[in-house]
């Protein structure tokens, strides 16, 4: 592979010809040989926003040569179209704060930014410091381009949350019709509707959505332009308030200026804030997940009430066997969530004084997060929610051996008689309408209240149509 030699404050490094990075980006190649992983797309892109943004405010207030200033801005533009990925190349375990990301930001606009020019690689016609990083410092430019990356990709995240909401809420209404068993403690219960419990998972999503939409509106103050410590040195006094109005031009989204500096240097409580959301989400998509994963169980010795999509063969032993892997694969996309916003709290907290070190860990976590979850959700909705069918044979023949639907006679034959009956109804196998029937003809069943026989039309009437028993209020 043939080189270039370039120069940075230690001295000589030997780069690849052909690199648009350079010397500190090398060392950082070098250095932190860790995990092979290279950052996000939104990482790159945000990191080069806040530079196309920083040329043209600079540009305009005179202290960037407007040359170079149409330089780094177009090359910055081209990096934002994605042209140069692969030119990004540092691991995200590296040097605290991020300074590695912002100079391999800073060299590849800058030797693109001098081909423009008319210069080579390594001639930097335009100066990665100087130039491309002016009236910046690793320290505000990281923070504030985890935030934009975020705000990139949220409405492709919310739409898919959205998606999921809706599609089961299209099951929810499909399965209404459907009185089941409802089941706490894994145990039998009184009825439900299958359609009330889509519902609630329709619900519970949506829910989580508008918990996301919440949180996104901390991570929208920008702190750029507090450049090193948050006192704004080195920064015209008007950069923050035009780089914020720059940035919202540009990228078409909402952003707004910090109310304070140095709190936007020192504290990552909006990105902890967006990463909790996220991970409140995947612990609902576990738990929903999980319940479809028991519904669908069998199909003939498990409960068998909903039938998921077949997708593909479930065992390379087993011919015929089919398993639910769409909720399988949500569950282990979930637990990764998890666990990305267990690193990026405690990441947060890592802060010292002025500065978060730990900010690159942060960015990559919270962009692995949205990239797992909209994944996740769009293959989990499309390849399974949107097909699934309900077993209504199933479970209405589940619910006609629930003794638990006794407790609709509480109010006429009062609890502990309905405990009797439910343990005389599981010793002989007998349903509970049938045996209630028999003892209420026998003249067996006491009301709990009136000091009276309890006649067989009070048994029909509470026991005949069990969808009233789904619908709340005494069942007379």
């Amino acid at each position: 592979m043939r080189e270039r030699k370039e120069k940075d404050s230690l001295g000589v490094v030997s780069v690849p010809e052909e690199a648009l990075w350079g010397a500190q980006t090398q060392r950082a190649v070098e250095n932190f040989p860790v995990s092979g992983l290279k950052p996000w797309g939104a990482f790159v892109w945000a990191m080069a926003m806040v530079k196309r943004a920083a040329a043209e405010v600079n540009g305009r207030l005179g202290l960037l040569d407007a040359e170079k200033a149409g330089a780094i801005a177009q090359a910055a533009d081209e990096v934002l179209s994605g042209k140069w990925d692969s030119q990004f190349v540092v691991d995200p375990f590296q040097a605290g704060a991020g300074t590695s990301h912002n100079m391999n930001t800073n060299e590849v606009i800058a030797n693109r930014a001098t081909q423009l020019l008319g210069g080579e690689p390594g001639e930097y016609l335009v100066n990665p410091n100087d130039h491309v990083n002016m009236a910046q410092s690793t320290n505000d430019t990281i923070p504030t381009a985890i935030r934009l990356g975020v705000l990139w990709r949220l409405e492709e995240l919310l739409s898919v949350v959205d998606g999921l909401a809706d599609a089961l809420d299209k099951k929810a209404k499909e399965f209404d019709p459907i009185v089941k068993s409802g089941r706490t403690h894994l145990q039998d219960a009184v009825p439900v509707r299958m359609g009330q419990e889509f519902g609630a998972y329709a619900l519970a999503v949506h829910r989580d959505g508008e918990r996301i939409r919440r949180a996104a509106e901390g991570v929208r103050r920008l702190g750029i332009g507090g450049t090193a410590t948050g006192s704004g040195l080195n920064a015209h006094p008007e950069y923050h308030a035009r780089m914020v109005e720059t940035i919202q031009r540009i990228a078409g989204f909402k952003v707004y200026p910090s109310d304070n500096l140095f709190e936007s240097m020192q504290s990552m409580a909006d990105l902890a804030d967006f990463s909790a959301a996220l991970r409140t989400l995947a612990l609902t998509m576990t738990r929903i997940a999980n319940d479809f994963r028991l519904l669908s169980s069998g199909p003939s010795t498990g409960l068998d009430e909903i039938r998921l999509p077949a997708v593909q063969p479930g065992s390379s032993i087993m011919p015929g066997k089919v398993n639910p892997v769409l909720a399988e694969m949500t569950n282990m996309a979930m637990y990764h969530v998890i666990g990305c916003d267990t690193t990026v709290a405690l990441a947060s907290q890592a802060g010292q004084l002025e500065l978060n070190v730990m900010m690159p860990i942060m960015a990559h976590n919270l962009f692995e997060m949205m990239q797992v979850m909209i994944g996740a959700l769009k293959a989990f909705t499309e390849k399974c929610v949107v097909g699934i069918e309900a077993n209504r044979a199933q479970a209405e023949g589940w619910l006609e051996k629930n003794a638990i639907i006794v407790t609709a006679l509480n109010p006429v034959i009062g609890y502990q008689v309905g405990a009797a009956l439910v343990k005389e109804s599981l010793a002989k196998g007998t349903g509970i309408r049938e045996l209630a029937l028999a003892k209420a003809q026998a003249g067996e069943l006491v009301h709990v209240r009136e000091d009276r026989p309890v006649s067989v039309a009070e048994i029909e009437s509470a026991l005949s149509d069990l969808r009233k028993l789904t619908e709340g209020g005494i069942v007379k």
